[in-house]
């Protein structure tokens, strides 16, 4: 796999000196600075970084080059890409989020699709699954758990959803909740 993985997402400003706060998507937060240069999403802007510590939920970090709040606030909403080369190897039983998105969602078994991995989210109680369910506009969202996602397999192309009875009821039975 020659891809890229998104390793983190500035999300606020830090004071006025250019720092900014970025949502870590790495194992350990406070090795954002550790892979070498990152990319944002298109690949057209380089950014080095400096790891200065924590805030309460996010890495603060400073970026070679951006050294006022206007610059920094610039840069909010931007994806931290690095080439997959540069991150560990894994562990047979590990993967990256970056890996599982496209991937076939299928209810119970391999043979019965629902939709695709749309992406992932996580608002400060574990991660998210994101659904885009087949034939539908809107996406479904899910604990990202051994309990509703108790298989993923890469080479196959899909991960197994179980325990979605409420997501994946019919329109009417949905209504009546």
């Amino acid at each position: 796999m020659n891809k890229r993985i998104c390793i983190g997402k500035i999300v606020a400003v830090h004071g006025i000196r250019g720092e900014v706060k970025v949502q870590s998507q790495t194992k350990n937060p406070l090795d954002l600075d550790k892979f070498g240069a990152v990319e944002n999403k298109n690949a057209d802007c380089r950014f080095e970084l400096k790891v200065l510590g924590m805030t309460s939920s996010n890495v603060r970090v400073k970026i070679k080059g951006i050294d006022n709040r206007n610059d920094a606030e610039a840069l909010i909403g931007t994806e931290l890409y690095v080439a997959r080369e540069a991150l560990p190897v894994l562990d047979e039983d590990e993967f990256y989020k970056g890996d599982i998105v496209g991937l076939k969602v299928c209810l119970k078994t391999p043979d019965q699709e629902i939709g695709k991995v749309a992406g992932f989210a996580n608002y400060g109680a574990g991660d998210i699954i994101e659904i885009k369910l087949k034939g539908k506009k809107e996406t479904e969202l899910l604990p990202f758990t051994a309990s509703y996602v108790p298989t993923i397999d890469i080479e196959g192309g899909y991960i197994i959803v179980s325990s979605a009875s409420m997501v994946f009821a019919p329109e009417d039975e949905r209504d009546e909740a």
